[in-house]
């Protein structure tokens, strides 16, 4: 079964659920009479209405369950629980796969508050969501079958591209691609900065600094070639960008960003372990 004959259900209609709905009909995955949001703002709902002319938007999320075939959790981690409690009553295990995009919120959690048997995804999507460019990881539960990882694949890739990976890679996962754009941000900030105490306008160094990273970020896909690679392509003996490299190892940048990771898998890890204290208790 297609994407595109299924009903969607999606719980929480902020900034995410959005892209997400906005890359699902771009790319002419679904259509927006086949997408039902619970929103307990009204404006928002009016809002999602007619940005979207088909979709239903509602306040019920039991209703929203009992409608839809995929249900997509779009809440905070902090209501995640409170949000299944609720939704248990309607979701038919044999009918309903359900995937979460909430990070932090491991598998375990999801399956011990819905009913037994019934099919869970998680997904480590990106806010690059918000521009149809996210890297999303994604992972089945116990009983979730190839079809249904399919369908994931189908509706992740509808706002960039996916990887499925086994859960014990999600937290180096939050680490990396979900905390990730924070770091390129700091990173093309300071190359801004850096032409600035350069001499360069600030409006030039932003958009000098920005195409760089995407030119490079380009220039990595479409050729191939590992970071060495183009380090070589740009760096000559005696030359500027070998200097401006000797810099940088001197105030450990390359160690800085590796430690930035680590520091987000950590903490990533402990959200975990205290959400799963929740389910133990």
């Amino acid at each position: 079964m297609a994407l595109r004959d299924l009903t969607l259900g999606f719980i929480g209609g902020g900034q995410m659920a959005e892209a997400l709905i906005r890359g699902l009909l771009k790319s002419k995955a679904t259509s927006a009479d086949k997408i039902i949001v619970s929103e307990p703002f009204e404006t928002r709902q009016k809002y999602l209405s007619g940005e979207f002319p088909g979709l239903k938007a509602v306040f019920d999320n039991c209703g929203l369950v009992r409608e839809s075939d995929f249900i997509i959790l779009a809440v905070k981690p902090q209501i995640m629980k409170d949000v299944l409690k609720e939704i248990s009553l309607a979701i038919d295990p044999a009918r309903h796969l359900v995937l979460s995009i909430a990070a932090g919120i491991p598998l375990a959690f999801l399956e011990a508050f819905l009913p037994e048997k019934t099919r869970v995804i998680r997904v480590m999507p990106n806010t690059a969501a918000l521009v149809l460019a996210s890297i999303s990881v994604f992972t089945g539960g116990r009983y979730t079958t190839p079809e249904d990882l399919a369908l994931a694949e189908e509706f992740l890739k509808a706002f960039g591209d996916c990887l499925l990976l086994p859960e014990i890679y999600f937290d180096a996962v939050t680490g990396l691609s979900g905390s990730g754009p924070a770091f390129v941000a700091a990173f093309i900030e300071a190359l801004t900065d850096g032409g600035v105490k350069a001499g360069l306008p600030r409006p030039v160094a932003e958009r000098l600094a920005l195409e760089t990273v995407l030119g490079t970020a380009k220039l990595f896909r479409e050729t191939g070639k590992n970071p060495y690679e183009v380090k070589g392509m740009v760096t000559s003996p005696g030359g500027t960008t070998i200097c401006g490299l000797k810099a940088l190892a001197e105030r450990a940048f390359a160690g800085s960003v590796m430690e930035a990771v680590e520091a987000a898998t950590n903490r990533s890890a402990e959200l975990t372990k205290k959400v799963l204290k929740e389910v133990s208790s």
